[in-house]
Formats: C-alpha cells, sequence, structure tokens
C-alpha cells in the first residue's frame, strides 16, 4: 500500500471547494431575483441561492416571449416548483423592438435590455436586492452582446466570478442533485437565423414545430437552422447516420416541407453552440 497524505475530498480544484465558493460569493446579497431560462446555467445560480439565502430571499424570473420554445417555459415552471422557490413570468415584447426584429449581430443585446428593465420592476416590486444570472466563464470568452446588456443593467454572475466554465457547472448541477445537470444547452429561437434576416412571429413557430418533431424522433440535442426555402438540421456527429437513414429521412423531409421548407439539409459538421456566428468570423 502506498503511502502519503490522502487528497483532500473537499480541497481547491474539487466540486465540493466549488460550490463552497459559490454559496459564499451568494450569500452576502441577501436577496435576489436570478433570471431564469431551466437551463443548467441558470438552475445552478437559482438552486445555491436558495442554499445560501432561503427560498423566501429568491424568486426565479422567466420570460415569456414568442423567441422561448413552449417546452422550455413549462420545463422552467416544473424546475422551479422542484427548487421551492417562485417563480414570476414575465411578457417581454422582443420583436416589437425593430433593433431586435432586424437581427443584426446585437440582437442579444436588444433581448437582453428589454429582459433586465423588466426584471428590476420585478425585483423592487418583492424587495430583492440584487438581479444575477448563469452567464459561466466560458460565456465570457464567446460572442456574447447579451452580457453587455446585463452587465448595464448591474447584473451578477456568480458562476463566472468564482471561474466556473460549462463542465465545472454541469458537476455543480450534479453535485447539488438537480435533475436537468445533463440538460443539453438551449438558446432561443431567434439564435436559428442568420444575421440580417428578419425574425416574424411565424418564421419561430416554423423553427418551433421542425425541433419539436425531430426531438419527437429522439433527437434530443438539436438545432434547425432557417434559412429561408432550406431547413438545415444540426444533431450531434454521432447521431448523423440516424438522422440520414432512409425510412427516418423520408419522415422528417415529409413533414419539414408540411410546415413549409422546400429543401432540408443535414449539416455534416453536427451541432455546435453559435454556428451563425461563424459568419461574423469570416
Amino acid at each position: 500500500m502506498m503511502s502519503g497524505t490522502p487528497a483532500n475530498k473537499n480541497g481547491p480544484g474539487t466540486v465540493a471547494f466549488l460550490l463552497k465558493r459559490l454559496l459564499d460569493d451568494i450569500r452576502p446579497l441577501g436577496s435576489v431575483a436570478v433570471g431564469f431560462s431551466g437551463g443548467v446555467d441558470s438552475t445552478v445560480v437559482a438552486a445555491a441561492a436558495a442554499t445560501a439565502l432561503g427560498r423566501d430571499k429568491v424568486l426565479a424570473v422567466t420570460a415569456a416571449s414568442e423567441t422561448l420554445p413552449a417546452r422550455e417555459l413549462d420545463e422552467a415552471r416544473r424546475l422551479a416548483a422542484g427548487l421551492g422557490i417562485r417563480l414570476a413570468v414575465i411578457q417581454t415584447g422582443e420583436l416589437d423592438n425593430p433593433d431586435f426584429a432586424a437581427n443584426g449581430p446585437d440582437r442579444c443585446y436588444h433581448c437582453k435590455s428589454e429582459l433586465w428593465r423588466k426584471v428590476c420592476l420585478v425585483a423592487a416590486e418583492n424587495e430583492l436586492a440584487h438581479l444575477a444570472d448563469g452567464v459561466n466563464a466560458d460565456d465570457l470568452g464567446d460572442f456574447r452582446p447579451g452580457i453587455r446588456a446585463s452587465d448595464e443593467a448591474g447584473v451578477i454572475h456568480p458562476l463566472a466570478r468564482i471561474g466556473a466554465g460549462k463542465q465545472q457547472v454541469r458537476k455543480l448541477a450534479h453535485r447539488l442533485g438537480l435533475e436537468n445537470w445533463d440538460k443539453p444547452a438551449q438558446a432561443c429561437l431567434s439564435s436559428r437565423f442568420p444575421y440580417g434576416v428578419r425574425l416574424t412571429p411565424a418564421g419561430l413557430a416554423r423553427v418551433e414545430q421542425a425541433e419539436e418533431f425531430l426531438r419527437g424522433l429522439g433527437f434530443e440535442e438539436l438545432r434547425v437552422r432557417d434559412h429561408g426555402s432550406i431547413a438545415r438540421i444540426e444533431v450531434p456527429a454521432g447521431e448523423l447516420a440516424r438522422l440520414a437513414a432512409a425510412g427516418l429521412k423520408r419522415r422528417v423531409v415529409t413533414r419539414l416541407k408540411e410546415i413549409g421548407y422546400t429543401y432540408v439539409a443535414i449539416d455534416l459538421e453536427g451541432i455546435r453552440s453559435g454556428s451563425m456566428n461563424e459568419t461574423l468570423k469570416q
């Protein structure tokens, strides 16, 4: 048997240590309204806030709009109930803002500006001292104009402040016993359109229908990118062969043409977050 000092299970670099840092970061806030999408990141922040501050000092706030799939709103309600925290569902009208509907590269800035303006009002009504979100350390290195809007609103990013990236956040979620710890990353429906293509209720609804159909076929991680008459489907590389199999392919093509696409394409690079940003890099 090898001798030596056993590793400290609560020492630096461990999930336990990271969780302690998160709780210690949140505790001085006193009370907080958390922008709550029902994704892994915001669920971790909401759960940690409930632990650090007490459930009565935490309010989860979810924005309902045409850019949020109905299934995601239902999921947010269910998760908040499971955490035992209050949930406020607010209505946001991003499409009424011509700067958002124009779908430029700064689209998310206009969306988040609208969101946090309304969350501020809800927080004030509930006498909550701070605003927080699920932005993590990896997000800070990506093209995220929405973060600028949240910073302008004074939103705190607890996960980013403790240096927790995407993989560490999933470990925190698992440690906290959150059922969605391995949920695939989601993004609002507006991210499915190339920059410069005007966003409309009909276009957003068409993408939602297409993605719901594919989920019904067992594809949990996916995007349907809308290029006008073309639907470009992204799924993980390991699922490309199943999607392209003759029988399933016919079902997908038939259904997507029924909801308004003329051509249906599979992206051979597979799913990747923010693939529409690739045109900006070019």
